[in-house]
């Protein structure tokens, strides 16, 4: 599989939801595949919360390899033998796009609080500019899970003519206060951590260890991925072979994992972009800027192919469930198909149960519309 990486440089200003205006930004994204001539194979797929660009194949020396790579590929559901695949870094992450930590090119120093806040909308405005410049008018379809999935629906009601076929999984028209709940905790861990210094801090002194209330914010967000019964699974009450049952902090093997996740997680992860990437998931809502939920989802001309989970407990099967009644009772049926996948696993089955529900995608990729 051809893999290109680049970063698209961007001189002429973004104009934000909130007012406030990027003069200048960047986009880091990759390439999977070849554009054809008409460049009318392109499918654009959007990463989660603390995803990045590289959405498949492995680099030399990499141990891991991309965030979906066991979809996309040479002869793989998303077929890179046919179709070219582009994954870009949305605006606020801290994987090679402009975010809080990009220096300001008058004072030459970061921009840390003084980035402003964005929205879905804002990312996907910029990723619109990106495909332009690259000449794409039509996506055969866009794929987004979760964050993913916000950025795929914002993009199918407000460029309607972009997208033939769409499809979100595991994500919602509105995050909802369960979700919200669950960030605040990450949230006060980050701004209330003395080592954060209210967004001053310096990035190299979280390399060895991170900043420690991040991690624990993220051990708490983390639950919110899984479920019970994937916990249980996975773990069960399983004691860690090395630490006494009876020392007071001797841990189980779920401890162990929580800790590993947290603590690795907040080494790679730079907290202001996840504060910033979070509160634009806290306050997407795709009725904002319509009188309701029918008055936003009218504008969408492609086909629909929503996928929930049943152990979903972040964004529930109920809130993707409402966007296909709500388009039944449009009269527009035949531009959605709805399927909650029998999963125990919780809001990470998008990218951990693939054989749930690879078929599905492969069924929408195949569609005639």
């Amino acid at each position: 599989m051809k893999i290109q990486t680049a970063v698209a440089h961007f001189d002429e200003p973004l104009y934000l939801e909130s007012g406030r205006i990027l003069e200048t930004y960047d986009l880091k994204y990759e390439m999977y595949g070849e554009m054809n001539e008409t460049k009318s194979n392109v499918i654009v797929v959007f990463h989660a919360l603390t995803g990045s660009y590289h959405a498949a194949g492995r680099y030399e020396g990499e141990t891991k390899a991309g965030w979906w790579d066991p979809l996309i590929g040479d002869g793989k559901i998303i077929d890179t033998t046919k179709l070219c695949v582009i994954c870009v870094n949305i605006l606020g992450s801290c994987f090679g796009s402009t975010g809080p930590m990009s220096v300001n090119v008058k004072t030459k120093e970061p921009l840390r609080l003084k980035f402003p806040v964005l929205t879905i909308s804002d990312m996907v405005r910029a990723q619109m500019n990106l495909f332009a410049r690259l000449g794409i008018k039509e996506a055969y379809a866009i794929i987004g899970g979760s964050l993913g999935g916000m950025q795929g629906l914002c993009m199918s009601i407000e460029y309607p003519e972009f997208a033939k076929r769409v499809i979100l999984l595991a994500t919602t028209y509105a995050t909802g206060p369960w979700a919200i709940a669950w960030n605040k905790i990450a949230i006060e861990g980050i701004v209330n951590d003395p080592r954060f210094k209210n967004g001053n801090y310096n990035p190299e002194d979280f390399e060895e260890e991170g900043l420690l209330s991040f991690a624990i914010g993220r051990m708490a967000g983390h639950i919110s991925f899984l479920s019970p019964y994937s916990m249980n699974k996975k773990f069960g009450r399983n004691y860690v072979e090395t630490d006494g049952l009876y020392e007071l902090f001797g841990r189980f093997q779920v401890e162990r994992y929580m800790e590993y996740n947290g603590y690795s997680f907040a080494k790679r992860f730079d907290p202001l972009s996840y504060l910033y990437i979070i509160k634009a998931m806290n306050i997407f809502d795709a009725t904002r800027n319509y009188d309701s939920l029918e008055d936003s989802i009218k504008h969408i001309k492609a086909k629909l192919t929503l996928i929930s989970f049943q152990g979903d407990c972040l964004f529930m099967p109920e809130e993707m469930a409402l966007i296909k009644t709500t388009m039944e009772n449009m009269g527009r049926a035949d531009l959605v198909d709805y399927v909650c996948i029998d999963s125990q696993y919780g809001h990470d089955a998008f990218l951990v149960e693939y054989d749930k529900f690879d078929f599905y995608i492969k069924k929408a990729l195949e569609s005639k519309v």
